[in-house]
């Protein structure tokens, strides 16, 4: 028997005597008998990462997934971390809550277990819960943490684990390398923690007051402060007509969302009875995911004309975002990028706030985004006289940035992320898709009666602000090496490339080692990570261009935009980008239907082109042609070292991304 098998049988057996649930041991034991070595080795030989996005990945036996176990060993581990590092936790407490996935109310429970057998107080939702109501009772009930059991809108065989630390927000260096460490220190189930009889377990801890379901009081808080803090027009959401449609996309939004619309005094929404129940099997989307755009929204569309609404919103399924889609005069409907939402949103919210405190001082005012997010807030921002930053990607940086902010006597007002995050005011600090879509609707009411649609709210604010043209796609990413050497091949050995198809590099900033040549010493202001890959280049011309990898999805995204004073202008620019790009590419044998779309849809559509290859990037939804070209002189990244036609192209806003496939 080989070192492999023999090491694969012990983590199998120690695994198994260890694991708690029937289920999973017959997995692996049918896996064992099977002699399934390869599926053990992908299931055992690591383990499930806890990072600042917590726990993520499919529910299947083994310490590479998410399972009772590794669930238990993460809560184990974070119990330990808060008792070296909250002296009154017992005392405040830690909060748990769980969306409509299978098993996540089983996940919670046996996190609730854990913490309870340490004589720390439990406070456990007893409903489906929203995900932005667990930060918000961390700061309602000072409590220590919060554990959030939700795979947002990943696929439905996945689940997750989301931790917040005392301030609301979540957990970011160096708190989620301690609590790693202290997992590792803590992975054999606790004895006394009763996670063998947890159904029986709890209901004794409820009755001696350690367990406790904050549901109705942590309802009537919530509404009462957005309602007092976000809702300027009242008596006019009161008189409205207007209807909007609204999903949950299967998730657990629509409770909260139509006490969010009832405590805002607006008209009921028309729901979308497909999808308007929590259904773990999400079975009428491919991905429950309202970023997906039309596929993901054609049932409330239908709906809405049905009932002849021209507004639709949706929530993911743990309902910390939103969708929102408006019917043209023409009849087709057009889908709000999360940019276009933020900064709707934003400027609604900035406008408000100072009709109601017309003596505030704007420079006390703070609004933020992410470095991917639209750079239009910062324009709005810089004219309004609003304090402005950007953080790192995730509501981690904008939550602990905000709060940090605050401490200083600032007030903050507003922060998004492209990916259809938004957090209004300090409620909680974490994005929240319940607040967003009664104050959305608020909005939209209030334009009607100026005569405006939301697509002419925007076109207002390009005409304040300048025009942002935003193009934001992805691939899906499987292979963590393979994404190392798209990285690597990009960095050319710290030789960063100065021209890309024909345009100007003018900086370059690399979050993963520190590079940034717009500051002093090249060294980036924004926090780095070697965990995670991220590349911007600026160009001269205007164009930002992003490439990063997903930290909670196997995706490799990439974020392009380019602004100027009036649309014109940005047309104009891109124009001249696409016909640097043909000219760099003439000769080249191209499928007609690719050719068309290059020369065609490129302003609207700006297309990725890529290999199809299972060992490659996968295809995303979207994507309906591909072709491989030859890479052109001018964008040399080491061909020498590259399969031969074995190119994808990004033509973006005046740039031309190339990456390959690494030869063996």
């Amino acid at each position: 028997m080989s070192n492999r098998i023999q090491n694969l049988r012990a983590l199998a057996q120690q695994w198994m005597s260890w694991d708690v649930n029937s289920g999973n041991i017959s997995e692996l034991s049918m896996l064992l008998e099977a002699q399934q070595w390869d599926e053990l080795e992908k299931r055992l030989k690591n383990r499930i990462s806890f990072g600042t996005a917590g726990l993520r990945g499919p529910m299947m036996a083994g310490s590479a997934c998410m399972n009772d176990l590794t669930v238990i060993q993460a809560s184990q581990g974070l119990c330990v971390y808060l008792e070296a590092n909250v002296p009154d936790l017992k005392e405040r407490g830690v909060v748990f809550g769980y969306d409509g996935r299978h098993n996540s109310k089983r996940f919670a429970s046996l996190s609730a277990a854990a913490f309870l057998s340490r004589g720390v107080k439990v406070y456990l939702m007893q409903r489906l819960a929203a995900t932005p109501f667990v930060p918000f009772l961390v700061t309602y009930k000072r409590a220590a943490a919060g554990v959030m059991v939700t795979a947002s809108h990943n696929p439905k065989d996945d689940n997750g684990y989301k931790v917040y630390w005392t301030n609301g927000a979540q957990i970011v260096e160096p708190h989620d390398r301690g609590i790693a460490n202290a997992i590792m220190q803590n992975l054999q189930p606790w004895k006394e923690a009763h996670y063998n009889d947890v159904e029986e377990y709890l209901p004794h801890k409820s009755l001696d007051g350690s367990l406790i379901d904050p549901t109705s009081e942590v309802e009537n808080e919530y509404y009462s402060r957005i309602a007092a803090s976000h809702c300027y027009h009242r008596a006019d959401n009161e008189k409205s007509k207007t209807r909007v449609v609204y999903t949950p996309m299967h998730g657990v939004g629509a409770h909260w969302a139509e006490r969010a619309f009832t405590s805002f005094g607006l008209p009921p929404f028309i729901p979308t009875e497909e999808q308007i129940h929590p259904d773990p099997e999400f079975p009428t989307v491919a991905f429950p995911n309202p970023e997906e755009g039309k596929g993901a929204l054609t049932l409330a569309m239908n709906t809405a004309d049905r009932n002849g609404c021209t507004i639709v919103i949706a929530n993911d399924p743990d309902a910390d975002r939103l969708a929102v889609a408006e019917k043209q005069k023409s009849g087709e409907w057009k889908i709000f990028t999360g940019n276009e939402i933020g900064i709707l949103l934003g400027h609604w919210v900035w406008s408000q706030y100072r009709l109601k405190h017309p003596e505030v001082d704007p420079a006390n005012c703070v609004v933020l985004n992410t470095t991917v997010s639209s750079k239009m807030l910062a324009s709005m921002a810089k004219k309004e006289g609003l304090y402005y930053e950007e953080t790192l990607t995730g509501f981690k940086w904008l939550g602990n940035k905000a709060q940090e902010l605050e401490k200083t006597g600032k007030k903050f007002l507003y922060a998004f992320e492209e990916a259809i995050g938004f957090m209004i005011g300090d409620t909680c600090l974490d994005k929240d898709g319940i607040r967003a879509a009664a104050v959305f609707v608020e909005m939209v009411i209030y334009n009607e009666a100026r005569g405006l649609d939301c697509g002419g709210a925007l076109q207002e604010l390009f005409a304040k602000y300048g025009y942002f043209a935003t193009n934001n796609r992805y691939f899906f990413c499987y292979d963590p090496l393979l994404m190392d050497k798209i990285f690597t091949r990009i960095r050319n050995q710290g030789q960063y490339f100065s021209t890309i198809g024909g345009y100007k590099v003018k900086n370059i900033r690399d979050l993963t080692t520190g590079f940034d040549d717009s500051q002093a010493e090249s060294k980036a202001i924004l926090p780095t990570s070697k965990s995670t890959h991220m590349i911007t280049f600026y160009f001269e011309n205007g164009c930002v261009a992003t490439l990063r990898g997903s930290g909670t999805e196997p995706k490799l995204k990439y974020y392009v935009e380019l602004s100027g004073a009036e649309e014109k202008e940005v047309r104009r620019r891109a124009t001249a980008a696409r016909g640097e790009w043909i000219n760099s590419t003439k000769g080249l044998k191209i499928n007609i239907k690719v050719w068309k779309i290059l020369t065609g849809w490129m302003y609207k559509r700006w297309w990725l082109f890529g290999p199809q290859s299972s060992r490659f990037l996968q295809q995303t939804p979207w994507m309906h042609y591909w072709t491989s070209i030859p890479a052109p002189s001018k964008c040399n990244l080491g061909q020498n070292e590259v399969e031969s036609s074995q190119f994808m192209f990004l033509p973006c806003y005046g740039s031309l991304w190339t990456s390959s496939r690494i030869a063996k």
